[in-house]
C-alpha cells in the first residue's frame, strides 16, 4: 500500500457515514461505517469519574493494546459491542473498524486502545459476506424488518440465477437502499424514507470482487457469498437481482466473515470471551490470549526495521534520513519496527522516513502465541 496514510480514527469512530436508523432497521449492509445513532452509550461514560450509579467506585481503567474481533451475535448492535468489550478488557480506549447492524451477525473487529490508530486500513480492506435472498417480495429497506412493496409468484432457478451473476461483479454502478445514510441536501436518506418521502439516490461505482450462488434450501431461498469493497450495500445486490430475475427479493440473513486481514478463525464468541475474563480474574487465564497484536491490521503495508537511535528519533516525531546500501528506494506508507516490536506508521519519501503516528505500546498486548496466526 502506497499513497497518503488516513487520518487517525479516534474512540468511538463517530464520522456519520453509514449510521443505522434510530426507528427501522435498516438491514445488512456491507460497508465500513459507524456505531448506530440509537445504540447504547457504555454506562461508565455517563458518570463522574471514579464513579458508577449509586456513587460506588468503578473498576480503575488500563492501557489495553490490541485487536479483538468479535463474533457478534444476532441482536447486539455494534455500539453495545464495543461498549461490553471495553467493559471486559477495562480498556480505555476502544472502537470498531465498520458497523455490523444489529440482524447480523459475524467479525466486528473492535480495536483498543493504540490499535485504533489502524482503523482506516482495515475499514478500507475488503469484506466477504454470506446472506440468504428471500424471493417474491421486495421491501422498502430490502431487509426481512421492512414492508413489503411489490409481490410475485415467480421463483429462479439456479441456472438462471448464475447466468446473472457476472452482471454484479467487478466495478458496477449501485443505487444505494432507500434506508441508508446516504445525505440528501442534508438529510439522511433513511430519515426521508421514515417521513413517507421517495428520494432519488444516485448510482455510486462500488467493486465487487466475488460473487457466487453456494445453495438453494427451497424454491423461496438462495443463499450466497460476496466480496466486496469499501461502499457496497448486500442489501442492493439482493433488490437488484430479484428485479433482474423478475421475483423481487430481500435480505433474509446476514454473516460476515471476513474484514480486511481478520477471517472467521480469528473471531471470538462473546460467551468465550465472557468466560476468559471470568478465568482472568482467577489467575487461572490471560486476557492477552484473546487479543491479536496492533500490526495485525497493517498486513498490506511493507515493514521497515530500523536501529534503536533512529527509532527514538522517530518516537520523539523528528523525521530520519535513510542511508546505506539495504535503504529502500520505494515510497509511501511503511510499518516501523525496533527491535520486532512496531514503533510508528511513517511515510518515506525524499530519502527520509517521516513518523505520522507512533505507537505507546506500554500495558497489556497480545500474547506470544497470537502473534503467530494460523
Amino acid at each position: 500500500m502506497t499513497g497518503t496514510l488516513p487520518d487517525a480514527v479516534d474512540v468511538e469512530l463517530k464520522d456519520g457515514l453509514h449510521e443505522a436508523p434510530q426507528k427501522k432497521f435498516s438491514g445488512p449492509r456491507a460497508d465500513a461505517g459507524t456505531h448506530e445513532a440509537h445504540a447504547p452509550r457504555d454506562p461508565q461514560s455517563q458518570e463522574p469519574r471514579g464513579r458508577q450509579h449509586g456513587g460506588k467506585p468503578k473498576r480503575d481503567r488500563r492501557d489495553v493494546h490490541g485487536w479483538v474481533i468479535l463474533d457478534k451475535p444476532i441482536g447486539m448492535t455494534s455500539t453495545h459491542a464495543v461498549a461490553v468489550i471495553k467493559r471486559l478488557f477495562q480498556a480505555k480506549r476502544a472502537g470498531h473498524a465498520g458497523t455490523l447492524d444489529p440482524l447480523a451477525s459475524g467479525g466486528l473487529p473492535i480495536a483498543l486502545g493504540e490499535a485504533t490508530k489502524t482503523v482506516p486500513f482495515v475499514m478500507d480492506g475488503r469484506k466477504r459476506y454470506r446472506f440468504t435472498v428471500c424471493w417474491g417480495e421486495e421491501r422498502d429497506t430490502d431487509d426481512v424488518e421492512g414492508r413489503p412493496t411489490a409481490t410475485s409468484d415467480a421463483r429462479p432457478d439456479a441456472e438462471a440465477i448464475r447466468a446473472l451473476l457476472p452482471r454484479f461483479t467487478g466495478v458496477i454502478e449501485q443505487v444505494p437502499p432507500q434506508y441508508s445514510a446516504i445525505k440528501i441536501q442534508g438529510e439522511r436518506a433513511y430519515d426521508l424514507a421514515r417521513d413517507g418521502e421517495v428520494v432519488e439516490l444516485k448510482p455510486r461505482p462500488v467493486e465487487i470482487h466475488e460473487l457466487i450462488l453456494v445453495d438453494q434450501p427451497d424454491r423461496d431461498h438462495s443463499v450466497f457469498e460476496a466480496e466486496c469493497g469499501k461502499g457496497t450495500y448486500v442489501r442492493a445486490l439482493a433488490r437488484d437481482l430479484g428485479r433482474l430475475l423478475g421475483c423481487y427479493g430481500h435480505i433474509s440473513a446476514l454473516r460476515r466473515t471476513l474484514v480486511g486481514p481478520f477471517v472467521e478463525n480469528d473471531m471470538i464468541p462473546l460467551d468465550q470471551l465472557e468466560a476468559l475474563c471470568d478465568r482472568a480474574a482467577s489467575g487461572e487465564a490471560n486476557l492477552a490470549d484473546a487479543l491479536l497484536p496492533v500490526e495485525t491490521a497493517l498486513d498490506d503495508i511493507p515493514a521497515l526495521a530500523v536501529t534503536r537511535a533512529d527509532a527514538a528519533r522517530l518516537h520523539r516525531g523528528q523525521a530520519v534520513l535513510l542511508r546505506g546500501r539495504d535503504a529502500p528506494n520505494s515510497s509511501g506508507t511503511v510499518y516501523v519496527t525496533v527491535g520486532g516490536r512496531l514503533l510508528a506508521l511513517a511515510e518515506i519519501g525524499n530519502g527520509e522516513i517521516i513518523p505520522k503516528r507512533v505507537f505507546n505500546l506500554t500495558g497489556l498486548t497480545a500474547s506470544t502465541g497470537r502473534n503467530e496466526r494460523n
